[in-house]
């Protein structure tokens, strides 16, 4: 709402889509009775349905991204050289002008970035402190002999928290950490910019600077996983004192210039549907990486991206900032989150940045989190109305290693997750509409138990039944 001269409320203006449509796919439309057979197929895990089952896919924003038409002629034009592509040249451009930093060798997806900064700087033994775990992430530096530490703000686990940086990294828990193991123990500090696992929260200018100066002063490297740091920027530039008259694309840059490096998927915030890259300022970093790319992607010029997804990739990092394309990703975010406030269904506040994120605890507060609120919440949705969202909560969070108990996070999630330029508004009037039919008989939803787990990375190929 905003107030006109007078005082008085009126409604805040419509935002449309600042694109039109030239292509359009049509959706499947099924009965209840095929998603019923479908889910059960599937084992109640939404990663193992088929596509051609779902009718709006919201599993998550990685590579579900609508292409503009400037990057499908970008990739008309993509050099497939095997070495020195101009694609490359062409995305290390971008990189440099866009996040800053000097050095980029890309890679089949985000993950691929992962993997390599983890072998590159992890030691056996070493801590590794970050702004809430992420899976593949996590995953990749346990692997280096590593072990992850959660430095976030405890507000980011507190659903209903209104903190508008609960991103932000807890400057007195790295100190702690630093005092406990000693600098030389810490491999990096890693920080989210946004913080998926807890909601798609931003991190403030001001605490990337705090960490910057503190890591600086104990010569501490910090890395960034910069997945979606176009929205992180949004937020700075809404919320945080100084930055209302700066652009996406100066707050971006100004972001990054208090990492030595970062990770990134470019399947989220670059706009395209496969690829990534790993960005840094360091040439002894960069010469590793060259060398390790070499073993598991491709060679430094193309690390298992074609010329021409590397071309589209270029054109997508100019595209993600600009500023018009990231304030309507935002408005349907909340347009989605909204409808669910006011119809008093619980949900992660404030709203984040790629998805709204249903708090499967409150929601189902019969369950208990052994009962898997969360995969059961996801599966019922998929019944309900052929819309499919995925967990994040004690599935996701996997086991402890020295116990074999479940990992229980403070946050049982389900995560609604928005594609970029793929719905309409009007998509998620139909979600909304789905889920708000779905607590009014929240009474009725049973928990699950897994009856097929694998060794890591559970959440994907988990199977389930529900409890009787």
């Amino acid at each position: 709402m905003t107030a006109d001269p007078q005082n008085l409320p009126v409604a805040s203006p419509i935002m449309a889509e600042p694109y039109r449509i030239k292509t359009v796919e049509t959706l499947p439309i099924t009965t209840r009775a095929h998603r019923e057979k479908a889910i059960k197929e599937a084992g109640y895990n939404t990663f193992l349905l088929h596509s051609r089952d779902v009718y709006i896919d919201l599993l998550t924003d990685s590579g579900t991204n609508a292409m503009s038409d400037k990057q499908w002629s970008a990739m008309m034009s993509g050099d497939e050289a095997y070495a020195g592509s101009v694609s490359f040249d062409e995305l290390k451009d971008a990189v440099e002008e866009i996040y800053g930093f000097p050095y980029v060798v890309p890679t089949h997806q985000g993950r691929g970035a992962e993997h390599l900064i983890s072998k590159i700087l992890i030691k056996e033994g070493q801590s590794v402190p970050g702004n809430m775990y992420f899976t593949t992430t996590r995953l990749h530096q346990e692997l280096a002999g590593g072990t992850f530490v959660d430095i976030i703000v405890d507000e980011a686990h507190d659903p209903t928290n209104q903190n508008p940086f609960k991103g932000n990294v807890d400057l007195k828990k790295l100190q702690s950490l630093i005092d406990q193991v000693g600098p030389a123990n810490i491999a990096y500090v890693n920080v989210a910019v946004t913080v998926n696992l807890a909601g798609g929260q931003p991190v403030s200018m001001q605490n990337l600077r705090e960490v910057s100066e503190l890591c600086r002063r104990h010569e501490i490297i910090v890395w960034s996983d910069a997945t979606r740091l176009a929205e992180n920027a949004f937020f700075i530039q809404e919320r945080e004192e100084g930055y209302a008259g700066k652009s996406i694309r100066e707050i971006v840059k100004e972001m990054m210039t208090h990492f030595d490096g970062c990770t990134m998927s470019g399947k989220k915030d670059c706009l395209v549907n496969i690829g990534g890259f790993l960005a840094m300022r360091d040439p002894s970093v960069f010469q590793r990486a060259c060398e390790l790319v070499v073993v598991y992607e491709g060679m430094p010029s193309y690390g298992g991206m074609a010329g021409r997804d590397m071309a589209a990739m270029a054109q997508g990092i100019h595209e993600m900032v600009d500023d018009d394309y990231i304030a309507h990703r935002i408005h349907q975010i909340r347009h989605l989150g909204n409808q669910l406030l006011a119809a008093g269904v619980p949900i992660v506040e404030p709203i984040g940045g790629h998805a709204v994120f249903l708090d499967a605890k409150r929601f189902l507060p019969h369950l208990t989190q052994e009962d898997l609120p969360a995969q059961s919440l996801a599966a019922e949705l998929y019944l309900e109305s052929g819309v499919r969202a995925m967990e994040r909560g004690i599935v996701s969070a996997g086991r402890n290693k020295a116990t074999g108990l479940n990992n229980a996070p403070k946050l049982e999630l389900v995560r609604l997750t928005i594609p970029r330029r793929v719905y309409t508004d009007r998509h998620m009037d139909v979600v909304a509409a789905s889920v708000i039919a779905l607590y009014s008989r929240r009474d009725q939803i049973h928990g699950m138990t897994m009856v097929y787990e694998p060794p890591t990375l559970r959440f994907f190929t988990a199977r389930f039944e529900p409890m009787a």
